[in-house]
């Protein structure tokens, strides 16, 4: 009966995708303008000034991993700092989460691709539905420690699922953590970010924010990352 019910999730989740992302919509609404960064950038800021520095953002557990941590929330600032979320929202229809970073000292606007968040969904009921069955997941091998690799042919996938990288369109594959949680593996883009950067990281340093400084995209879905001779490892 379990298994029946995560089906009939999973099928009303696929229907539901489709409804949110009509196809005559999804063009236009996939493209990160840097117009429309830069006018809920102004609203933001001009909000805090206003409101004695509180930010326009919606209430998140302290638990949540800092970059899906503080999204934007369009009802505080539309109609009187912008006058609607951006077409390119997933408020308004788009495929993009507008959140902040650097909360603390210099909050700026950047983006999530929602997409990602629904093959980590798609994902994360086939390993339930697997783990229903047989207890623990298809682990494949250990990448690092508690960070393993999947055998997604277990899980009924003929190719191994990738979601397309925010910053340089390469496919990046998913990894999973000693509870079973999914992550998206950015490593093939921070080995990229510390060629043209290096020397300026230490080990033990989380160095995901080296993506975010020149990208409208945060490395969201993702677990901390360091460097160890000048290449990006799991952090400890």
């Amino acid at each position: 009966m379990k298994k029946v019910h995560i089906i009939l999730i999973f099928c009303c989740m696929s229907l539901l995708t489709g409804c949110l992302y009509p196809k005559e919509n999804m063009k236009q609404n996939a493209v990160p303008y840097e117009d429309q960064l830069q006018v809920v950038q102004k609203a933001v800021v001009t909000f805090k000034e206003q409101n004695d520095g509180i930010l326009p953002i919606k209430t998140r557990d302290m638990s949540t991993p800092i970059y899906q941590k503080y999204p934007i929330d369009f009802q505080q600032i539309a109609p009187r700092y912008i006058q609607e979320a951006p077409g390119n929202a997933y408020e308004s229809g788009g495929v993009y989460q507008y959140v902040l970073i650097d909360v603390e000292t210099n909050p700026t606007v950047k983006l999530i691709d929602v997409r990602m968040a629904e093959q980590i969904q798609e994902l994360s009921l086939k390993l339930r539905m697997y783990r229903d069955e047989y207890q623990y997941p298809p682990f494949k091998k250990v990448i690092s420690d508690g960070v393993y690799e999947l055998d997604f042919k277990k899980l009924g996938y003929k190719d191994v699922p990738q979601v397309t990288s925010p910053y340089s369109g390469k496919g990046l594959p998913f990894v999973i953590n000693e509870k079973g949680e999914v992550f998206v593996d950015y490593r093939i883009d921070l080995y990229d970010a510390l060629k043209k950067n290096e020397g300026q990281f230490t080990e033990g340093e989380d160095i995901r924010n080296i993506l975010s400084k020149g990208s409208p995209f945060v490395p969201a879905y993702s677990l901390p990352y360091t460097v160890k001779d000048g290449e990006p490892i799991f952090l400890k």
